[in-house]
């Protein structure tokens, strides 16, 4: 299979993909501050955040990625609110407490997730997208279970936080391939009184 880096290379990958539709919802909702996108890929999300007014640090151990997403953000204006950080998610030292907004699109932080929510300042928004395990022939996302989420995996790992938004769901792409995805909006808050943002119905997509 390529390396991402030939992915980003050989387009095989879009350039410059739209941002998450959940997170493009939720984000008027969010508190005002720095962010972290995780695995950042192109910047799909860091840039839109970036646009949003976020400062906004974008991690990936990809070089050509993160080349894409440093143009991207430098053709969208927004170069001075962006820090593109080549990194690899297992071993990168993440700052506790420190992030209003963190993202995670398409990627299984394996073992690293607890330290990702501890990143998250108090009242921080987390949002999550990733491909789940399914019992149908699927044909988008990793080849095997470990880097899929399992039934209700991810609102459990998230049971410590405010679960503003859940979905699990099977779409089908617009170049003909079906995926199992979930998605999640969560508040670093607790207690049983709070309040809750106003969102409007969406459309979802799935992605790689």
């Amino acid at each position: 299979m390529p390396s991402w880096d030939e992915r980003f290379r050989d387009g095989d990958y879009p350039r410059n993909p739209d941002p998450s539709p959940v997170l493009r919802r939720y984000v008027d909702s969010f508190p005002d501050g720095r962010a972290l996108d995780v695995a950042t890929g192109t910047g799909r999300n860091a840039v839109f955040l970036a646009e949003a007014g976020y400062r906004v640090d974008g991690i990936d151990r990809s070089r050509e990625g993160l080349q894409i997403a440093r143009q991207n953000a430098i053709d969208r204006g927004v170069a001075d609110r962006t820090e593109w950080i080549r990194a690899d998610v297992p071993t990168y030292a993440f700052p506790e407490s420190t992030y209003d907004v963190i993202a995670i699109s398409f990627y299984r932080a394996v073992d690293r997730f607890p330290d990702i929510k501890a990143a998250l300042a108090p009242g921080g928004a987390l949002f999550v997208q990733h491909h789940l395990r399914s019992s149908e022939d699927l044909r988008s996302g990793p080849s095997g279970d470990r880097y899929r989420y399992g039934a209700n995996e991810l609102l459990r790992d998230c049971l410590d936080l405010t679960v503003l938004y859940y979905d699990e769901r099977t779409e089908t792409r617009a170049d003909g391939r079906s995926g199992a995805v979930v998605r999640l909006v969560a508040r670093n808050s607790t207690g049983q009184r709070q309040s809750y943002p106003r969102v409007d119905p969406f459309e979802c997509e799935t992605g790689d």
